[in-house]
């Protein structure tokens, strides 16, 4: 099955990834990747769709998508770095994966996320990503 990167979810002050299961009245109730828990996110908590996610580049940005779908060829399918590594290793990770990454714009935190996002995604056999953009241009056509 397809993962729909707008149904991944990160949620500023809760470690890992969540997925969406509905809107609630106060917010949105997610499932963690990890524990399986649902939970209410309040409407005041900044949630972020790995969607919307792009990393700088000394061109254009590059979308969140396109990158993990790097590392998987990169990497084989198979774990990356460790998100926890020294900070060399991460910048060396990241420079094989984006050669043209801005460095002054994409911090070792966020390099640190990408790698620990892509881990989860490939432990749970989420890396084969839906392209919405496609879908959405497929049916415009075909009205």
């Amino acid at each position: 099955m397809k993962t729909d990167l707008q149904k991944v979810l990160s949620i500023s002050g809760y470690p890992g990834l969540f997925t969406l299961v509905s809107q609630g009245r106060n917010g949105v109730i997610v499932e963690s990747l990890v524990s399986k828990k649902r939970m209410n996110a309040s409407g005041n908590t900044r949630i972020t769709e790995l969607a919307d996610v792009a990393i700088y580049t000394d061109d254009d940005d590059v979308a969140l998508k396109d990158v993990l779908r790097k590392i998987k060829e990169i990497y084989n399918g198979a774990p990356a770095v460790n998100h926890k590594s020294d900070e060399a290793t991460l910048r060396e990770f990241m420079t094989s994966v984006l050669p043209n990454y801005d460095r002054s714009r994409v911090y070792i935190s966020h390099i640190k996320k990408i790698a620990e996002w892509y881990n989860l995604l490939q432990a749970y056999d989420m890396l084969d990503f839906e392209d919405v953009e496609k879908e959405n241009d497929a049916k415009e056509n075909k009205e």
